[in-house]
Parts: C-alpha cells; sequence; structure tokens
C-alpha cells in the first residue's frame, strides 16, 4: 500500500523516493530532467521526510514558478494521507527548513487527533502486516461502528468522557442485547487503540476513559460454553465415522484427547509430532501461519489413546506435506476446521453451549474430578503464564507429569 503524497514511488527494494520531473523552464539552472530523493527504507519515515524532500525541490526552482503549475503544499498532502494526521503534522511543522516555515504555503497548521486518527493510528502501527490482518480490520472497522453510534469519529482524544465510555457500554449490553464477554472484548479493543493515540499523538493531560471500565461480573458466562455431555461426545464420535472426512475425525480425536485448542492442532507440523522416545507428543511452538495464545501455550503435550491413533493416521494421510494436516495448515485454517465441525456438531445437538472448544472445558473438568492439581492442569492445557519451570525446572519432567496426568484421566 503507497503513501497518499504526490511524486512518491515505492521502489521494488522496498525504500520510498521523490520523483519529479523538472520543468523545462528551470533546467538552466537545474540541468537534470528528473529531480530524485531517497524518502527513507519506511512508511513512517516517507512521511516525514517528504516535507523537507518537496521544500528542496520548491526552492531549486523557485526563480521559474510563474511557468509551472503550482504543487499542492505539504499541509494539504498530509490532510489527505488517511495516517500519521495529528501530533506527526505538528512535529513537520516545527522541524521545516527555515524557507518552508517562512513561507504560509507550506506552514502546517497544528492539528487536534480525532478518533478516526486514532483508529488509522492502530491499524498501521498494530494491524497491517499481522496474519490475520482481514480478520483484524473487520474487526476493528465492527467495533467503530458500535462507537461511533455515540461518539462521531472528528470527536477530539482531549475531548474524551467516562460518560462517552459508559454510554457505548450500555448500549452494547441493553439496546443490543450483546454478551458481556463480546462487550468486554470490544471494549478492550477501543481501549487500545485510544491509549495508542493518547501516546503517540503526544495528548497531554488526558485520560483514556475507557481503561478499566467495568462490566458487572456476575453476568460474563464462562466463555459461554459448557463441556459436552457424555452422550453427545459419542453421537459426534459416531457421526465423524459414519460422515465426515478422515482429517476432521482425527482432527476432533486429538483435540478431545488432548484438550488443545483447536488453531493448536490445525496448525501442526509433521516436525511438531515427536513419536521416537519414550513419551510420544506434539511440541507447540509458535509458526508462521498459527500463533499460539500466550508464552504458556508454548508446551509438550503427551500423546495417549485415541489422540495418539489419529495422529499416526494423519501421518500417514499428509504425504509430502509439511503440514500435518494440509487442508488446515494455513492462516485461519482453524476457522474451516471449526465450520466442518460445528455442522455435525449441530446434527447431534441444538445447545448453543456446545462449540468445539467445549471438548478443552470438558478436558479440564475430567482433570479436576480426578484431583489434579491446577498447575499440573496447566501443563496439559496451557493456561498458565509461561512460568512452570518455577515448579519443574526441566521439559522433560513437564512432559513426564504431563503424561502422568492424562493416564489419570
Amino acid at each position: 500500500m503507497g503513501l497518499s503524497l504526490k511524486y512518491v514511488v515505492l521502489t521494488n527494494a522496498g525504500t520510498w523516493h521523490y520523483r519529479r520531473r523538472v520543468p523545462k523552464a528551470a533546467r538552466t539552472t537545474f540541468p537534470q530532467n528528473e529531480f530524485k530523493r531517497l524518502l527513507g527504507d519506511t512508511r513512517r519515515e516517507a512521511l516525514l521526510n517528504w516535507p523537507h524532500v518537496h521544500a528542496e525541490f520548491e526552492r531549486l526552482t523557485s526563480n521559474h514558478a510563474t511557468q509551472q503549475r503550482p504543487a499542492p503544499s505539504a499541509t494539504d498532502q498530509l490532510r489527505s494521507m488517511d495516517v500519521y494526521t495529528g501530533s506527526h503534522s505538528e512535529e513537520i511543522a516545527s522541524t521545516s527548513p527555515p524557507e518552508q516555515a517562512k513561507s504560509s504555503q507550506y506552514k502546517a497548521k497544528a492539528h487536534k487527533p480525532t478518533l478516526a486518527d486514532a483508529k488509522q493510528l492502530y491499524l498501521h502501527e498494530r494491524i497491517i502486516g499481522d496474519i490475520n490482518e482481514r480478520h483484524k480490520t473487520a474487526r476493528i472497522e465492527r467495533v467503530m461502528t458500535h462507537l461511533h453510534a455515540v461518539i462521531a469519529p472528528n470527536c477530539l482524544l482531549s475531548d474524551l468522557t467516562r460518560s462517552h465510555a459508559r454510554e457505548v457500554r450500555d448500549r452494547m449490553l441493553i439496546e443490543l442485547e450483546m454478551t458481556p464477554i463480546t462487550v468486554k472484548r470490544y471494549l478492550c479493543d477501543v481501549s487500545a487503540m485510544v491509549n495508542l493515540g493518547l501516546r503517540e499523538f503526544d495528548v497531554r493531560d488526558a485520560i483514556n476513559p475507557f481503561l478499566n471500565l467495568p462490566i458487572k461480573t456476575d453476568t460474563v458466562a464462562r466463555e459461554e460454553r459448557d463441556p459436552l455431555p457424555a452422550d453427545i461426545v459419542t453421537a459426534m464420535r459416531e457421526r465423524l465415522s459414519a460422515h465426515a472426512a478422515s482429517d476432521i475425525r482425527n482432527i476432533w480425536q486429538i483435540v478431545e484427547g488432548t484438550g488443545c485448542r483447536l488453531g493448536e492442532v490445525t496448525g501442526l507440523l509433521k516436525s511438531d509430532v515427536r513419536l521416537d522416545g519414550e513419551i510420544p507428543y506434539i511440541d507447540l511452538v509458535f509458526h508462521d501461519h498459527r500463533r499460539l495464545k500466550t508464552n504458556g501455550s508454548i508446551r509438550r503435550v503427551p500423546l495417549v489413546g485415541d489422540a495418539l491413533i489419529a495422529i499416526n493416521n494423519a501421518l500417514k494421510e499428509a504425504g509430502d506435506s509439511i503440514f500435518l494436516f494440509p487442508r488446515y495448515g494455513r492462516v485461519r485454517g482453524a476457522d474451516s476446521a471449526s465450520a466442518a465441525l460445528m455442522k455435525h456438531l449441530r446434527a447431534v445437538s441444538d445447545n448453543p453451549k456446545h462449540t468445539i472448544h467445549s471438548l478443552r472445558h470438558g478436558m479440564e473438568d475430567k482433570l479436576t474430578r480426578a484431583g489434579i492439581s491446577e498447575f499440573d492442569r496447566n501443563l496439559v492445557l496451557g493456561h498458565s503464564s509461561g512460568g512452570m519451570s518455577e515448579r519443574y525446572g526441566g521439559t522433560e519432567v513437564r512432559l513426564e507429569m504431563a503424561h502422568k496426568t492424562l493416564l489419570m484421566v
């Protein structure tokens, strides 16, 4: 995606350049046919350097200005952009060359950042380039729709109040009847966006009104999911055996037998499967096509019973692919697998709290009933913050303890 500035070119090498043809009338003092300058290696550098380079060109050709069509001012160009307005306009105005600062044509007026500015900054700083860019962008657009039903896009960040925040929250909870957990997630997005805007636009003495906005905890359902009853699990196994593709059956068995998140399983590489040791396991690590939820999610999960059988079947069926599940080993592949599994689950249960993630809740309940400590449950489920080494020093010991844990359920 290019910058919304005139005379800017992005090269194949990934660098940004200012290129502009020199007017014929100016070539007596400026012999080159084209004026070229490097703006920088990043979008941000190009944005900040453009006014200086543009002013240099205007200065060099100023003796012939009447023979050229007037160029847009740096201020107009910056205002036409959809990113980095606000504090950057002030920064450029304060660091522009003396010739530009003295000229009313190029002097940038201070711009007070708005909600719209904060949104664009958040998209470009936190979302563009992310492996889930499309999904996260759509979510931010959805969140902003709810936000702007109460607060105008041109509302200054410095004018946001706690009353605004409460009105947004109450509209989603009461008028739209959203679940508290959904409202909480949306407000977390808004709070992060406003925080970034306040900090990067240097909005002083302003407080983020969305920070720590309370939602009644007694109304927040625990993930809005229930463990699957034994009869539903049995019915699901029978249905998958009769109607589902083999990779979908294997994924279900692995999730059921390990308590892993669906995305952790669908994103596995064949190299993540370790069957050559005394304890077979899957090695859950970060991959470009599939991230893990937390540092505590990085773990070794032992394979026992049907999960081990399913892993062996998947290895045979994967062929030459590097992915254990070639159809789903991609960005958002877990969503596709979830949709396929949910069609089968809805055929055996119409309870909205029965989802694929219910298998994970079911595993936690089994471990709890077996008397497994919370710490050892986390070895299997990956709920911890990553501090497991405080109790068990080595990965082999943690694998052994997780293996003993699964054999008890």
